[in-house]
């Protein structure tokens, strides 16, 4: 505070800044000499006198240095603190670089903070933050302050714009007044945008999260279906094992019966040989007492043994394919009954139609696998549960568990298949999907789409394949629809909570539906 008081009297009252060179006139108040010599100058002809106490003089005043006043002055340059000169300095201040603090829009100068203590306080004397563009504060018409916002222009104006110029007669704000609109305008979009970044933020961090639990599941389910076919390699191999010795078994037997009957043929081929050469003999003898009084086998004997040997040949052994075949498939049923394949969806759901829930439109096959649209009306017993109309639910009831089954459609005509509660109404008419009691696919002119609550919503494709997968997770609430094919197309998944038993449901208009179960 001491060192303010004192760099303060030592301050020149014309460049308020520590005395360069300091000089005294005849009142005793004390300048820079630059800063007195510029003021005397531009007094010449006009008289002068002190800038400070306004003391006149007859003739230029004599300037007396102060030696004293000038060492003390000096001896303060060093302590004074140093200021970061900026870019826009002071333009009163002629003999040193000061920073400005504020910039006068009509005087167009820029002040430092001991200027801006004794510049004209009146109105149209506009301080600002220190500029050295002033082009775009007045107006390039009238070269007056900008004092207006026009409304209907969305323009900065001047008093003579408003009053005479182009604006006349628009609506229009002050300066002020607009920039506080603007301002609170600014900061509503600040505050939605920071809310809209919030939500963004909080949906990649759902994303993530469904990213990353997505990577568990498949992770999970990849190492289920590593380990169901190493299960199934290991049980595959001992099978294959088995079938192959059970091959090799029946072909050494296969092979023994005949090496046997190749020993016996052999031998008989010898005693033909020792029977002919004989045969031969008694053939070339010319007496014929002779030929008949010779004693051997005669021509039947031959015939005999060789009609005993056309029945050896027949007792053969053969290999039988067929064993194979079958041993293969009950060793095959007997693995897929063993392993545990507990991953997609449960036990085999066996999907049977329930034909008291059939309408009179439609016809239900004898084993209740199909439905299928009837042109002429069924004449079916009247009963609480059957449908008004083409519809049809299943005899299984599902409030628990995975279950997946299969449904083939007809490639034309109109169709849905899903699921229902059991408290559908069956009596009001509406299409399943129609209401909050069934979640189905649709295919109208092969077209699909899911259909829930009266909502229906396009997926995009066409009905190509005909041939459909239905998976339901009860607990985790969740129906999926695929088209079966290579590859599987996954089509759409409700996502709910399911609060009575399902059925499985049926649609058929103009066409036919067959559902199966897992096998």
């Amino acid at each position: 505070m001491a060192f303010a008081n004192v760099s303060e009297e030592l301050s020149c009252s014309i460049c308020l800044n520590v005395y360069q060179d300091p000089v005294i006139l005849q009142c005793g108040h004390s300048f820079c000499s630059s800063c007195i010599g510029d003021v005397l100058d531009a007094q010449e002809g006009s008289g002068y006198s002190c800038p400070q106490c306004r003391t006149e003089f007859a003739e230029r005043p004599a300037l007396y240095r102060s030696i004293a006043l000038r060492n003390i002055a000096e001896s303060l340059q060093p302590n004074i603190p140093e200021q970061e000169i900026s870019g826009i300095v002071c333009n009163y201040c002629i003999n040193s670089s000061v920073p400005a603090v504020k910039t006068c829009v009509l005087c167009e100068a820029s002040l430092c903070e001991g200027h801006v203590k004794v510049h004209n306080k009146a109105a149209e004397h506009v301080l600002i933050e220190p500029t050295t563009c002033l082009e775009n504060r007045k107006c390039s018409v009238h070269k007056k302050i900008l004092e207006y916002y026009c409304k209907k222009d969305s323009v900065c104006i001047c008093v003579s714009c408003r009053l005479d110029g182009e604006h006349k007669g628009h609506q229009v704000d002050s300066i002020n007044i607009a920039f506080e609109k603007k301002r609170e305008r600014l900061k509503n979009n600040f505050e939605r945008l920071s809310s809209q970044k919030a939500q963004a933020k909080s949906h990649i961090q759902m994303l993530l999260d469904h990213d990353s639990k997505m990577e568990k599941e498949t992770t999970c389910i990849k190492k289920k279906i590593v380990s169901l076919f190493i299960e199934l390699k290991e049980k595959l191999d001992v099978l294959e094992k088995k079938i192959l010795n059970e091959i090799c078994l029946q072909e050494g037997l296969v092979s023994s019966s005949v090496s046997d009957l190749i020993k016996h043929l052999e031998t008989e081929v010898e005693t033909f040989s020792k029977k002919i050469m004989k045969a031969e003999k008694l053939c070339s003898m010319t007496d014929p007492l002779n030929l008949l009084q010779e004693h051997g086998e005669d021509n039947d004997t031959i015939t005999e043994e060789h009609q005993e040997l056309d029945g050896a040949a027949t007792g053969v052994k053969h290999f039988h394919q067929e064993d194979t075949f079958i041993s293969l498939l009950n060793g095959l049923s007997r693995i897929m009954g063993e392993v545990n394949i507990d991953i997609f969806a449960q036990t085999a759901t066996d999907i049977i139609l329930d034909r008291d829930t059939a309408g009179n439109n439609v016809n239900i096959s004898e084993d209740l696998k199909t439905a299928t649209y009837a042109e002429q009306l069924n004449n079916y017993p009247e009963n609480p549960t059957q449908f008004s109309n083409n519809r049809v639910l299943s005899k299984n009831v599902f409030s628990s568990g995975r279950h997946y089954w299969e449904v083939e459609t007809s490639k034309t005509g109109i169709w849905r298949l899903g699921v229902a509660y059991s408290s559908i109404d069956r009596k009001d008419g509406r299409s399943i999907g129609d209401n909050k009691n069934a979640w189905c696919l649709r295919c109208l002119e092969n077209n699909l789409s899911v259909v829930y609550n009266n909502e229906d919503i396009s997926v995009g494709v066409k009905c190509c394949r005909h041939s459909f997968g239905v998976y339901l997770d009860y607990e985790a609430g969740r129906l999926s629809f695929f088209e079966l094919g290579e590859p599987v197309r996954h089509i759409h998944t409700f996502t709910t909570t399911f609060t009575e038993p399902l059925h499985a449901a049926l649609l058929v208009y103009r066409s036919f539906a067959r559902i199966k179960g897992l096998k």
